[in-house]
């Protein structure tokens, strides 16, 4: 489809290996993996009325995004434990 649309076959390459490495956590391969990878676990702890504890060790072991924690900590609040 990316080809379809005229992308640079680099371009195309990094969004199929993105798609196909996001349930990949180590190693990071770039600022745009990480924050794919935020994003899909703040979905997942959304989606999953994930409980306190869960929410706040992913946010201290998976994110690293200054971004991605406030995010985070918007979402699930900042008086429930979530650092």
């Amino acid at each position: 489809m990316l080809s379809r649309l005229g992308f640079d076959p680099a371009v195309t390459g990094r969004v199929c290996r993105l798609v196909g490495q996001h349930h990949t956590y180590h190693p990071m391969d770039g600022a745009d993996h990480q924050i794919l990878v935020e994003a899909d676990f703040l979905v997942n702890l959304f989606e999953n009325a994930s409980p306190d504890a869960a929410v706040s060790s992913a946010l201290q072991k998976i994110f690293r995004t200054e971004t991605g924690k406030r995010i985070g900590r918007v979402m699930f609040g900042t008086g429930s434990g979530v650092c």
